[in-house]
């Protein structure tokens, strides 16, 4: 029998107290085990062991940079999930190599072995912290493939519902973070004790291959405050989710964050952006899914008509590039005036040029290009709707998450990453 955690822990503090006690009494060290240091928090790790106030990674797709590493020394696993092997018939091309940077190293490097998938990647390391924990948490993604169906009877969420996915964990004091993913089917479970049923707990391990196209995941540490702010942030988007599904959430901590867990399973009916500086000074934008824009426009009237250099999901008849004059009538009052933005259509890594537009790319970034700020941006939308009328197009009828970093060295090297030419 599986008993919620929150249930578990107030028994395991005490007993960690009788043992401290004990030791203390009969002057013996103090090796107390890791499980009863129930006050730590969950925060984000370059590798076990390895905090930082925030990561980036950006996983390369699989046509430009196939397998895990450059050698193709690939140790592909399933690691959060028991008696199951990656699957090969419809993974193809796999891309698990990765970049990376973080509040400690801003500037991108290569990382080793598969995203997602060790205790030595920022994301396997991050993820399986919360996922071999007990910690409280909530997971979101608006494309569960059925498992588990969290939109009704729907295999995936649609219209009005957050185009969003990601997982946020916090411990008892409320102190945690937010991890922004873009990966379809994952993740779903944040439990080892509950995983997913009919489907994968692993990046790379669904049965939908979700490693194909590039990707990006940001992860940031959150205090009590920030974790309120981001349940606000996820209910106004209308983040698809379900708190009554253990394996994807497990309510627990201060009574304001247990209170707005429970308001999560809804659409909302706000048509208001909400913009909050969080205490890392990183900025959280909230699109609500009734607020008929298009996504990127309006990230960049929030930061005050910022011109925003974008790479999304995006084909050629999706919204074309925009300038500080074009005329968007699919707009709301409330809102200012957009910048310019454009789309971001190759990049470079190295000495290779890679597609950035929907048939290879699934990241969803945005570069500032004009003002005195050096914005970098993770959200979750993709540049696809309209400008004009109609307006109740794919992603303007759609709601999700955008975090705003101002730091000049990840905005260099981000610049070098989306600065890429087609290849002659």
């Amino acid at each position: 029998m599986n008993i919620p955690c929150e249930k578990c822990r107030p028994a395991a503090t005490l007993i960690g107290v009788l043992a401290l006690a004990f030791w203390v009494i009969i002057g013996l060290p103090r090796a107390i085990p890791v499980a009863f240091a129930t006050d730590s928090a969950p925060v984000p790790l370059l590798k076990d062991g390895h905090p930082v106030d925030w990561w980036f990674v950006f996983k390369l797709n699989g046509s430009d940079f196939p397998g895990c590493t450059a050698s193709g020394d690939d140790q592909r696993t399933c690691t959060f999930d028991k008696n199951r092997k990656p699957p090969t018939k419809k993974y193809s091309p796999i891309g698990q190599r990765f970049i990376y940077a973080s509040s400690e190293d801003p500037e991108l490097k290569e990382g080793a072995g598969c995203t997602g998938e060790t205790a030595t990647d920022p994301l396997g390391a991050t993820f399986g912290d919360v996922f071999k924990g007990s910690y409280n948490y909530v997971v979101w993604n608006d494309q569960p493939d059925g498992h588990p169906k969290i939109c009704g009877n729907q295999p995936d969420c649609g219209t009005s519902w957050g185009h969003s996915k990601g997982l946020l964990a916090w411990n008892d004091a409320g102190e945690g973070l937010v991890l922004q993913v873009t990966t379809p089917s994952w993740p779903l479970s944040a439990s080892a004790e509950l995983p997913r049923k009919g489907d994968a707990n692993t990046l790379g391990c669904v049965a939908n291959n979700n490693v194909k196209l590039s990707q990006h995941f940001f992860a940031l540490r959150l205090t009590k405050d920030d974790v309120i702010s981001v349940l606000k942030a996820l209910q106004n988007a209308s983040a698809p989710t379900d708190p009554s599904i253990h394996s994807i959430a497990n309510n627990g901590g201060p009574s304001a964050i247990e209170a707005l867990v429970k308001t999560l399973h809804a659409k909302a009916l706000s048509t208001t952006v909400t913009s909050k500086q969080l205490s890392t000074g990183v900025i959280l934008i909230s699109k609500p899914a009734r607020l008929k824009v298009p996504p990127w426009q309006m990230v960049s009237a929030t930061l005050g008509g910022t011109s925003l250099k974008v790479a999304s999901f995006h084909n050629s008849h999706d919204i074309a590039d925009t300038t500080g004059s074009t005329k968007v009538t699919c707009w709301d009052a409330a809102l200012p005036k957009p910048g310019a933005v454009t789309i971001a259509k190759w990049g470079r890594w190295g000495v290779a040029n890679f597609d950035l537009q929907s048939g290879h790319n699934h990241a969803k970034i945005a570069l500032s290009t004009g003002g005195n700020h050096h914005y970098t941006i993770f959200g979750d939308m993709n540049q696809v709707g309209a400008l004009t009328p109609p307006c109740n197009k794919a992603q303007n009828v759609r709601g999700g998450l955008f975090f705003v970093l101002d730091n000049e060295s990840l905005f260099e090297s981000v610049t070098g990453l989306l600065n890429g030419s087609q290849p002659r």
